[in-house]
């Protein structure tokens, strides 16, 4: 197995495998390269392509962050406001039509817990899916492993350690579910 398949199945890993060092210093390019443009520039699509696992023609403002961008999957008709990251150690899997708050965090990465084990230099992560239609208000932070259903919103601030029913709205530190309207 290579860092970067141990990496995509959530084993832990050593992030400054040679491979991984290039993947990251190329997404650090394209990023660069995108940051630096505006609205109506004509090498936006061509770089997102690049970067991106699958674009589909998100509207993504800048700036936009991510670790390698190839792990980042976005349906149809997305949109991702102001200074977003989106940390790719896994895939991150977005449905058609989901829209993202300023400052939205998605992060796949974790480390160990004990203080022996993080002074190796490990980590690991667990994916991302959100489904269609869903809001993610600005920033809300959204943790490993998390699954976010159909038509969900997300509360502007919320950290969503667990998964988000579809419909639901939740909201908080830790995320809560909101109770139905009546």
């Amino acid at each position: 197995m290579t860092a970067r398949e141990d990496m995509l199945a959530g084993r832990p890993y050593k992030p400054g495998d040679g491979e991984l060092v290039a993947m990251r210093k190329a997404a650090q390019g394209l990023m660069r390269d995108y940051n630096a443009t505006i609205i109506g520039d004509k090498t936006r699509a061509r770089t997102l392509t690049q970067l991106l696992g699958t674009w589909n023609g998100a509207v993504i403002r800048t700036p936009f962050h991510v670790d390698y961008g190839k792990h980042i999957h976005f349906g149809p008709d997305c949109f991702v406001n102001y200074g977003c990251f989106f940390m790719d150690i896994c895939e991150i899997r977005i449905g058609a039509r989901c829209q993202f708050g300023t400052a939205v965090q998605l992060l796949t990465e974790d480390r160990p817990r004990e203080r022996d084990s993080r002074a190796k230099g490990v980590e690991w992560g667990k994916p991302i899916t959100i489904g269609d239609d869903v809001w993610v208000g600005g920033g809300a932070i959204v943790l490993p492993g998390v699954t976010i259903g159909d038509g969900a919103i997300v509360g502007a601030g919320a950290v969503v350690t667990r998964d988000v029913e579809p419909g639901a709205t939740v909201v908080g530190n830790p995320a809560r579910p909101l109770p139905p309207k009546s």
